[in-house]
């Protein structure tokens, strides 16, 4: 971790103190967790603070930042996803260095079904149980193991979204299963017809179902947050998806956090704006953490004073 703190801070005692005494200051507490989060503390109002989710994108065991439409199921011999990034730091340190910061509701995403990126992932939650969810190939058979092992929520798509449609039963049955307030539903989606369509399998495949204020309403009722990432940006530093962010400000009922594009500090505050204080944002390949130019010591500093000086 020393390494992660070296590349994006000269002094990471003089942040945490002041993140946290920034915060304690108006709330009466300090905003880092060091123990498991309960149910109900983890939970985050839609009215609320923007906040920056942290994320840990695991595959084949490594922590990656792959562009995210050219991740597909591939034999030996077809071409690689388009990598952006492979870190030589464990998810485990990735974990500490996000719950030393205190943030909270950070994302632990498996791209692949494949043992050594559950392993990885196990050892970011283990690092910093209650404070991360994970996603990645989750089902009603295995979304409890997830908990276990110290996931606050699980995060799921393809099983709900299966076949190109909703499986309302399978959605309900992970409720029954998991419980709603453990349960993210990630929506992320791609430009069709003019519509966002929610798209599965490594986002490869389309749905018939498009984020819009109906459905939005309709699976609020199911899930504690929600998960979008802007496909069409996502991975290719291009810049956010302003109209998918302003869509999700105005019709979710619930917490949704908003990944893709994000490349300069300014992109931030788009999303502060065009979601109206209501979507929080993941920021992944742009991060110096993760080999790109936008400073992680800046992003944190950046969500200390939205949570200071609330919407």
């Amino acid at each position: 971790m020393s390494s992660l703190r070296a590349s994006s801070i000269s002094d990471p005692s003089s942040l945490r103190l002041g993140f946290c005494s920034s915060i304690s200051s108006r709330s009466g507490r300090c905003c880092a967790p060091t123990v498991p989060i309960s149910r109900s503390s983890a939970r985050m109002p839609v009215r609320c603070a923007v906040r920056f989710r942290p994320c840990i994108d695991i595959h084949k065991g490594k922590v990656k930042q792959i562009v995210g439409s050219t991740l597909c199921d591939l034999k030996d011999d077809e071409s690689a996803p388009v990598t952006n990034f492979e870190s030589d730091t464990s998810s485990a340190e990735y974990a500490k260095l996000y719950r030393e910061d205190g943030l909270i509701g950070g994302h632990v995403i498996m791209l692949g079904a494949d043992p050594l990126s559950k392993a990885a992932a196990i050892e970011a939650l283990h690092a910093y149980p209650g404070g991360l969810q994970v996603g990645g190939g989750i089902n009603s058979e295995n979304c409890l193991s997830f908990i276990g092992e110290g996931a606050s929520h699980v995060i799921v798509t393809s099983y709900v979204f299966n076949n190109g449609r909703m499986d309302l039963e399978r959605l309900k049955n992970l409720v029954h299963v998991v419980g709603k307030d453990r349960l993210v539903l990630d929506l992320s989606c791609r430009k069709k017809e003019g519509k966002y369509a929610i798209v599965t399998d490594r986002w490869q495949k389309f749905t018939d179902m498009y984020l819009d204020e109906k459905i939005l309403k309709f699976l609020a009722s199911y899930a504690d947050e929600f998960l979008v990432h802007g496909v069409d940006v996502e991975g290719k530093k291009l810049g956010i998806d302003e109209e998918l962010v302003a869509l999700l400000g105005k019709y979710s009922l619930i917490p949704v956090t908003y990944a893709g594009g994000v490349t300069v500090m300014e992109d931030l505050e788009r999303i502060k704006v065009a979601g109206m204080g209501r979507v929080d944002v993941t920021v992944g390949s742009a991060l110096d953490i993760f080999g790109g130019n936008l400073a992680y010591k800046d992003v944190v500093t950046w969500h200390a004073q939205q949570q200071a000086f609330p919407v």
